[in-house]
């Protein structure tokens, strides 16, 4: 174990989005302290990587091979960021790294079943970048009973956190997530439901685009109420938390299942519709779990989607919900770089010896020290 009052850590995250990856260098004091951000860097996935970890979230033929070599494309795409990240921050020496929280690319997550897959290839990004990897931070907490998600509210409570006031955290990426910060001091948290994977799906399909930037096309669309309602009747939406899912449970042809009834809803409303079901999940999870929250942050890409913001906010207030609604940059941390960060200081707990779960949160048996070390 290291003796020093700050360390240096490097965290990946690739998430549910698959849009590429996000890593951060950042200094974690050992002990109470600030962090200090020294350099972000973002490495886009390909058209075809993209494909290929989309094709990987359902069951098919020479699966084995296919996420093998998908891991060691992801370790690749790892490693060009942690150089970038280096290369940002002359200053810093890679042997003064003193682990990489990678969190792997998710492509099925069945805690019902007892297991997790993030795929990846930590013991190559060890090989290729020379520092140590801490990998897998989700199997253990699955293991011990928990969904092994969402494991950044523990993350949101130490960095975002305030005394006598209860904020909530909305992570909005592929998948949405929530963690209340409650004014008491305890924390809960659970997964909503969608964030941009259905929208995304949607508009890929429509208009051959990745994402729809700013909610430009939800915003030119009128929410179709019945559709809505039919979208909103799913049973992980009234399962009451430790609960999480994913792709496993949203994606394209969910959808299409939903759509069958709805066939004469235009395109760009479906879009709108879409963004509404996100925006309500939400809002449903803040008023029966933070009904008294005084602020709501959102980070993730969903923070960047003005319609989707927007759409939040309405709904807290037709919810009797007084919660101001902002970014985590009025926190002083870039949506973009939350979840990066979380991995970061995933990977100094396990160096440290210290949990980064949180029971109340997962519904694992107890707390437990989380992750794999693959050593430089």
């Amino acid at each position: 174990m290291h003796n020093s009052i700050s360390s240096l850590y490097i965290g990946l995250m690739s998430g549910t989005s698959l849009d590429g990856v996000d890593g951060v260098l950042v200094e974690l004091p050992d002990v109470a302290g600030a962090m200090r951000l020294l350099a972000t860097a973002y490495q886009p996935f390909s058209p075809s990587f993209r494909q290929d970890a989309m094709a990987l979230q359902q069951a098919g033929a020479n699966e084995i091979e296919r996420e093998a070599l998908l891991a060691n494309t992801l370790a690749e795409h790892y490693a060009v960021c942690v150089n970038e990240l280096l290369r940002q921050a002359p200053q810093v020496q890679r042997q003064q790294v003193r682990a990489i929280g990678a969190h792997g690319q998710t492509i099925r997550h069945r805690p019902e079943l007892g297991f997790t897959r993030q795929t990846n290839n930590p013991a190559l990004l060890a090989e290729l970048c020379g520092i140590d990897v801490i990998a897998d931070l989700r199997s253990r907490d699955v293991a011990a009973g928990g969904q092994g998600a969402p494991l950044v509210p523990a993350f949101h409570r130490a960095v975002f956190g305030a005394e006598g006031e209860t904020r909530v955290v909305l992570n909005i990426g592929g998948i949405s997530n929530i963690s209340i910060l409650h004014a008491d001091g305890n924390t809960s948290g659970f997964d909503t439901g969608p964030g941009n994977v259905l929208m995304d799906a949607w508009i890929a399909q429509h208009q051959g685009k990745s994402y729809d930037e700013n909610g430009s096309w939800a915003a030119l669309g009128q929410i179709d109420t019945g559709l809505l309602a039919s979208l909103c009747d799913e049973e992980f939406l009234r399962q009451l938390p430790p609960k999480s899912t994913g792709r496993d449970l949203f994606r394209p042809d969910w959808l299409m299942q939903k759509l069958a009834n709805f066939s004469s809803v235009a395109a760009v409303d479906v879009q709108a519709t879409l963004c509404a079901f996100t925006a309500v999940t939400l809002a449903d999870a803040i008023y029966q779990h933070a009904p008294a929250a005084n602020a709501v942050y959102v980070c993730g890409g969903g923070a960047y989607n003005a319609r989707l913001m927007q759409e939040i906010a309405r709904q807290l207030q037709q919810r009797g919900c007084l919660a101001s609604v902002a970014s985590t940059q009025a926190l002083g941390v870039s949506p973009n770089h939350v979840e990066a960060l979380a991995f970061a200081w995933l990977a100094q707990r396990f160096t440290l010896r210290l949990p980064g779960n949180l029971p109340e949160v997962t519904g694992a048996k107890g707390l437990r020290i989380l992750g794999a070390l693959y050593p430089a």
